[in-house]
């Protein structure tokens, strides 16, 4: 029997991969600059599932809601870490500070519509229809793939629920 295309892809494609998470926050980077150690819930979160998942972790950051500290730590992970993926949590919202997707839109590749619409959905029938205010994205750079989430911690915990079984899958097909 034949397979279909994306059970080939599947097939084909790596059974760990390399993730970078970032979370933003200015309140939790205003402590981390000064040396206080903060709590960061959706990081550890972010951590434990992505490292149960059989991935390998690159690097953990938080950063502040500022476009050019998003975009750099960004391709940091890309280019000097060598992340297959990059999750980046909080800075999602419609505060006037909230600057992830604004920072993260204009450097994709490809943009998976699909994703946003998928992570609603499933957060519509969790919270109802606060789910609307929710705006993740998913896309690639340069065969790297790319995740904003909210940064709540269910918020994390839902995505990376959507995320991690097709994450091999996505980053094997990004690099074709």
């Amino acid at each position: 029997m034949k397979l279909k295309s994306h059970e080939e892809h599947r097939r084909a494609a790596p059974k760990s991969v390399k993730v970078s998470l970032i979370t933003i926050s200015t309140s939790r980077y205003k402590k981390v600059s000064k040396g206080i150690r903060v709590a960061d819930e959706s990081g550890s979160t972010a951590l434990k599932l992505v490292e149960a998942a059989g991935h390998k972790v690159t690097s953990t950051k938080i950063v502040d809601d500022d476009i050019s500290m998003i975009r750099r730590e960004l391709f940091k992970s890309i280019y000097e870490e060598g992340a297959d993926a990059v999750i980046l949590m909080g800075g999602t919202g419609l505060a006037k500070r909230d600057v992830t997707i604004e920072s993260v839109k204009p450097l994709l590749d490809k943009e998976l519509d699909g994703f946003a619409e998928v992570f609603r959905m499933v957060s519509y029938k969790e919270i109802g229809t606060s789910a609307y205010l929710s705006r993740g994205i998913a896309g690639s750079i340069e065969g790297r793939m790319v995740y904003c989430l909210p940064g709540s911690p269910n918020a994390v915990k839902t995505g990376l629920e959507l995320i991690l079984p097709e994450l091999p899958h996505a980053v094997h097909i990004a690099k074709m």
